[in-house]
């Protein structure tokens, strides 16, 4: 098994407390159905700043990592497999970069 890491990108604060409650109830339903197959779960991520050799840009960029997991799967297909039941993906609001975590 090989591991990958899902950066997310997009997705909505929710508006409400119960919707907050509904959200976290789909994120946690699919990690439930992926099983042992989620490493870390990650968290979202607060704002972000991106530094080049030009410097500093305060916003991110022009589409910032909002949030990462780290999981396990065969392959590169299965891995993009298990992600297309991301919540972020399923209502619209987002996408799922994945990346083979390699080893040094």
């Amino acid at each position: 098994m090989a591991k990958f890491i899902y950066a997310y990108h997009g997705g909505q604060a929710p508006s409400s407390p119960e919707e907050g409650q509904k959200v976290m109830q789909a994120w946690m339903a699919w990690f439930g159905g992926m099983g042992d197959a989620v490493v870390d779960g990650g968290n979202p991520l607060g704002m972000s700043k991106t530094l080049t050799s030009g410097g500093v840009t305060d916003d991110g960029g022009a589409n910032p990592v909002s949030g990462y997991s780290i999981v396990n799967a065969a392959d590169m297909d299965a891995a993009v497999e298990m992600a297309k039941g991301c919540p972020m993906v399923a209502d619209g609001s987002g996408s799922v970069e994945i990346a083979e975590c390699l080893d040094m």
